[in-house]
């Protein structure tokens, strides 16, 4: 499965949690601070240490959790060119503060059993990564299927293993946090109250693209002449008709064959008109993922 254009190429949100959530557990990591940032029941409900609610979705725990962290996060940016950085960002900080209560809810509500007295949930931003993989599972198709060793797997499996291994990787203590990312995810994809719609206040994200502009500034995007017509399918204008935004993108290059079948209709089984799956997949030169990128965006906007 291709997750679109290699590095953070539109992505400037993906981008400031990667840098941040990194560098803040390498600091706190080698101080062995990540343990004091974790949420716990005495700490947080009896104590009121509340800033460890803003500290806990920023560090990571342990260097296998910090790898296979960053990597979702890495990988998931494929929703922030989708849905663009207003929306992503009030999915991130929707699918966090939403996480984040549940958690809470979780140590407050079961603070009586065994198997829960005196553990703390690992700190982490499990809420963002597993509320991801629910627009990862119902919406990305699988686009490759192959056997090793006599097992089935997708291109999709190793990103669902790379999550099973972040699940699992402190058992309880990242148990809890973890589910209550996916609880955070299904109550965003239901889309209660036109929740999706939600953007970003436009003067915010402003002032905070110029608070990061040092850190966002790694990255330089080319003009939009010297874009092939494949990132023009993937950004192009939002807010019009999705037949419009084909217009308004890049020239085509040479004709691109008939797409396969399969690919069409794969993309009618999720619901899509047949005449924009064709145009979506024509758009993006027979790349299943990048046309189901257009549908989805045309949804959305």
């Amino acid at each position: 499965m291709n997750a679109g254009p290699s590095g953070f190429h539109n992505a400037p949100v993906t981008k400031g949690i990667v840098a941040a959530c990194g560098l803040i557990s390498v600091l706190v990591g080698t101080q062995g601070g990540a343990s004091a940032c974790s949420l716990s029941y005495q700490k947080v409900v009896q104590e009121l240490q509340l800033w460890r609610l803003l500290a806990a979705p920023c560090v990571f725990s342990s260097t296998p959790e910090l790898l296979f962290g960053l990597y979702l996060v890495y990988f998931f940016r494929v929703f922030e060119r989708q849905i663009g950085s207003n929306k992503y960002l009030f999915f991130v900080i929707f699918s966090t503060t939403f996480s984040t209560i549940l958690q809470v809810a979780a140590l407050a509500a079961l603070k009586d059993p065994p198997f829960l007295k005196g553990i703390s949930l690992t700190p982490g931003p499990y809420g963002l990564i597993f509320a991801s993989f629910v627009p990862f599972f119902f919406d990305i198709p699988i686009s490759t299927r192959y056997k090793i060793f006599g097992a089935r797997f997708s291109d999709k499996s190793f990103v669902y293993l790379a999550g099973l291994q972040l699940l699992l990787s402190s058992w309880k203590r990242s148990l809890i946090p973890g589910i209550c990312g996916l609880l955070a995810g299904f109550l965003y994809k239901s889309n209660i109250l036109g929740i999706r719609k939600v953007k970003f206040p436009e003067g915010l994200a402003s002032a905070a693209g110029r608070l990061f502009a040092p850190l966002m500034s790694g990255v330089s995007t080319p003009p939009p002449a010297a874009r092939g017509t494949r990132d023009a399918a993937v950004s192009g204008p939002v807010g019009r008709p999705f037949e419009h935004r084909f217009a308004a993108s890049a020239p085509p290059l040479a004709a691109s064959p008939p797409p396969p079948e399969e690919y069409v209709s794969t993309l009618v089984a999720m619901g899509f008109d047949r005449n924009d799956a064709l145009q979506a997949l024509a758009i993006a030169r027979n790349d299943l993922t990048i046309a189901t990128n257009l549908l989805l965006e045309s949804q959305l906007h």
